[in-house]
């Protein structure tokens, strides 16, 4: 479980990293595009598939998984294409089960 929550969390800042590289511009417009528009959705993809075990509740489990497998897909599609919003939609609700998902300490 602890090998789970350190490569969840070395994808997360991994792609949080591909992120501020696309936003500042740091290379080239298109290396920029890669590491901001499919790259990051690929990574918190990743992430997502292994925070999925972790959660609480198995109905959170797999509605995770799905989750990263929308923001994998989603970022897979050509950017012109109607679907590509998936993406997105993969990482909001991966986000929501994030914080609702998460177990109870006591």
């Amino acid at each position: 479980m602890q090998n789970q929550q350190t490569i969840q969390g070395i994808l997360s800042i991994a792609a949080l990293v591909c992120l501020a590289a696309g936003w500042f511009n740091l290379f080239s417009p298109e290396i920029n595009h890669i590491l901001s528009g499919k790259i990051f959705y690929y990574l918190i993809g990743a992430s997502f598939f292994f925070q999925a075990p972790l959660l609480s509740n198995k109905n959170f489990t797999y509605a995770m998984y799905a989750a990263a497998l929308i923001c994998i897909v989603g970022a897979t599609l050509p950017e012109g294409s109607k679907f590509s919003v998936l993406k997105t939609i993969g990482l909001l609700g991966g986000i929501l089960l994030s914080f609702t998902g998460k177990p109870k300490r006591s």
